[in-house]
């Protein structure tokens, strides 16, 4: 775990990272992880000394297996409500009409589902582009396709911070943008990085990264659409 801010805890495994929120009514998950999530959740709070704070809301970034495996479970333990991006319900139900390269996605989802028990949720809150959600320090999710159709990130204006869920990948000197058998609409997602960068911005905070600062994957994702553009 990375120290980020803190109000923010940085909840790591192997492959993927989720956040938690510390807000003054209680605590905010971005997404819920993936195998041994809740476990790696549990420890974390504890080690943090947050683990009798109550989790109030689970707000999710894209329908992905990994990073919506544990949402169900977590939100019957804690009664938690839930917040998604409405363009990827039918990943919530499992039902995503994967296409082209994206079908080797749906297919190690049509293994992991049963494999993992997945469990399908509803959705309290359905998210669109620019909604406001008046949770820690002001949130506005902004419409980030290209990885799934409702893919977003999460952006707070007052401390100048994006949560960049799957935009791209930040480890060292190799920050990539998602793998094609991911990506769902993989033709929005150069737009989608340009949007991004479009915000006004101190740092990035990926889902898949190293424990580097926001600072540091901000300067990433600028040089790789750099590349990407020339």
């Amino acid at each position: 775990m990375i120290l980020v801010r803190d109000d923010i805890l940085q909840v790591r495994a192997p492959a993927l990272c989720f956040y938690v929120l510390l807000a003054s009514d209680g605590l905010y998950l971005i997404d819920g992880g993936f195998i041994g999530g809740r476990y790696l959740l549990s420890r974390a709070l504890k080690r943090r000394g947050w683990q009798h704070i109550p989790i109030k809301g689970i707000l999710i970034t894209h329908g992905h297996l990994d990073h919506i495996l544990n949402v169900a479970s977590i939100a019957k333990e804690t009664g938690a409500w839930i917040a998604a991006p409405r363009l990827d319900s039918l990943h919530y139900e499992g039902r995503y009409p994967y296409k082209s390269y994206a079908r080797v996605c749906g297919l190690l989802e049509d293994i992991g589902r049963p494999l993992f028990r997945y469990i399908p949720f509803s959705v309290d809150r359905w998210l669109d582009d620019l909604s406001e959600i008046p949770i820690w320090h002001g949130l506005t999710a902004i419409h980030l396709p290209g990885h799934t159709e409702g893919h977003m990130g999460f952006y707070c204006s007052s401390l100048r911070l994006l949560f960049s869920a799957d935009l791209f990948a930040s480890y060292g000197n190799i920050p990539h943008l998602p793998p094609a058998i991911f990506n769902d609409t993989p033709e929005l997602i150069s737009s989608s990085v340009s949007r991004a960068l479009s915000l006004d911005l101190d740092g990035v905070i990926p889902n898949h990264c190293d424990t580097s600062s926001p600072a540091t994957h901000l300067a990433r994702l600028r040089l790789l659409h750099q590349e990407n553009a020339g």
